[in-house]
């Protein structure tokens, strides 16, 4: 993350000095999605450091959700960044357009592009490896960087090989609604981490090793919830014994059953359970109720 930063601010200086060269709006539009970027990464990487926070007596969960609020946040400020970039651009068909030094500003944004690919793609694969979703999100956002320099290279040649202008504020619109999608993408992400939507492949996981663990210990488990907290992934479910199991031996059977689904989703994986006996089986006790 702090790579990541440091990357956004140099990245920035070039762009910048481009499009004030240039007068490109295009080249305006991504050196203005790079200072959204600074100030997205600069909240990301505090959260990322709040998120690693253990544990305390007001946090009895940990930290963990901060980075969908990060992630809110950062697609949020990508969205405002793609508004901008849209107005821009409407505004230069009014008042036309007026370019210049174009060929520096096709080596700085491949330069830019070619930096953010390799960074915005191993943000994405630590993010994964990790379970993170903010080291993700910012990864994604770096990658948003990478398309809208395609686009300022797309359109910065075919002004040079059409000397027609106009190119510049199209792939200007372009750029800024492929950011503003994925701006979107990632509000839309971190509205289902606050509200603790499930994840669907973790859940078919899950499931599929407790009905193997099920048949084989001939147990039954029912009540079954999880939920992302932005780093760890925590699992309910009720296990149901036979009435004349001792509390020892189902507490024995209970915990393999735990550290095996824990085991599935390492290094992350928090798991819970709550034992009854099967003539109480699916009996919903006042608390349970929505």
């Amino acid at each position: 993350m702090n790579l990541s930063l440091g990357v956004a601010v140099l990245l920035l200086v070039g762009k910048a000095t481009a499009a004030f060269l240039t007068g490109s709006s295009v080249i305006y539009s991504d050196a203005a999605e790079s200072v959204v970027h600074i100030f997205a990464v600069s909240f990301a990487a505090w959260a990322l450091r709040l998120s690693h926070k253990p544990a305390d007596e007001t946090h009895h969960f940990g930290h963990d959700k901060i980075s969908f609020i990060s992630a809110g946040f950062e697609g949020s400020m990508i969205s405002a960044a793609a508004v901008l970039i849209i107005y821009e651009a409407i505004k230069q068909f009014f008042f036309g357009v007026e370019l210049a030094n174009l060929g520096f500003g096709l080596v700085i944004t491949g330069i830019a592009a070619g930096v953010n690919l390799l960074l915005g793609l191993s943000l994405v694969r630590v993010g994964k490896r990790t379970n993170s979703s903010l080291l993700s999100a910012n990864g994604m956002h770096v990658l948003t960087d990478v398309w809208s320099s395609v686009a300022v290279i797309l359109a910065l040649l075919l002004i040079k090989a059409t000397q027609w202008p106009w190119w510049d504020p199209i792939f200007a619109i372009m750029a800024a609604l492929n950011i503003l999608r994925m701006g979107l993408k990632l509000i839309r992400a971190s509205l289902g981490g606050l509200l603790d939507e499930a994840d669907p492949r973790v859940e078919q996981q899950v499931r599929d090793l407790l009905d193997e663990e099920m048949t084989a210990r001939d147990l039954a488990y029912h009540n079954f919830r999880h939920r992302h907290s932005g780093r760890c992934h925590w699992i309910e479910f009720h296990l149901v014994f036979p009435n004349d199991m001792t509390v020892d031996r189902a507490h024995d059977e209970a915990t393999e059953i735990e550290a095996n689904v824990a085991s599935l989703i390492e290094p992350h994986g928090r798991v819970i359970t709550h034992l009854e006996p099967r003539s109480a089986e699916r009996r919903i006790e006042d608390w349970e109720k929505p």
